[in-house]
Order: C-alpha cells, then sequence, then structure tokens
C-alpha cells in the first residue's frame, strides 16, 4: 500500500475534488480511507450514557483509495509514489516529481 496514515492526500474524484486533507484511518479490507474535514455527513445520535444529549454531528465518511493521490511535503503538488532502494538496503517511498524521500 502506498498510502499510510498521516500522510497529506488530495482527492481526485467525486463531491469532494480538490480537497486536501490528513488520512486518520486506513480500512485496507475494503479499500476506503477517512480523511480529515473531507466527505463530511450528518449522523443522528441517540443519546446515550457517552452521549447525554444526542443530535445531529458532522462527522467523515470514507472516501475510496484509489480516488485519493498523495500530495508531497516538498513540492506541495499531487504526485505518484516511487520506491527506492537505499545504501543501508531499506526501502523507501519517493515523490516520482523532486525525487524527495516521503
Amino acid at each position: 500500500m502506498k498510502l499510510r496514515k498521516d500522510d497529506i492526500v488530495t482527492v481526485l474524484k467525486g463531491k469532494e475534488r480538490g480537497k486536501k486533507g490528513k488520512i486518520l484511518k486506513l480500512d485496507l479490507a475494503k479499500l476506503r480511507a477517512i480523511i480529515e474535514n473531507v466527505n463530511m455527513v450528518k449522523k443522528h445520535m441517540r443519546k446515550t450514557r457517552d452521549n447525554p444529549k444526542g443530535g445531529i454531528i458532522m462527522r467523515e465518511s470514507p472516501v475510496r483509495i484509489p480516488n485519493l493521490m498523495l500530495v508531497c511535503p516538498r513540492c506541495s503538488k499531487p504526485t505518484r509514489v516511487g520506491y527506492i532502494l537505499l545504501t543501508d538496503g531499506s526501502k523507501k517511498r519517493m515523490c516520482r516529481k523532486c525525487k524527495e524521500i516521503l
């Protein structure tokens, strides 16, 4: 998987196209990701012991992973992810545009 938690991504398709946010949670089995402040939906919450007030809250809804693209922290452009082998034998992700290690 080329995307990880806490990566900054941009949305490529859908009503949220062009928005950027940080990945909060990844679900690899369903190929979905929850992005901070993207794809917000209203959720009706019942009164419980944990939530005594109840009511309607806004929360993030999952976005499909193929509709996301990583934003490079150095050049701040959406980029594909490549891999590079370092001299110590470790494999790292890199930006395909500016060759920066992510």
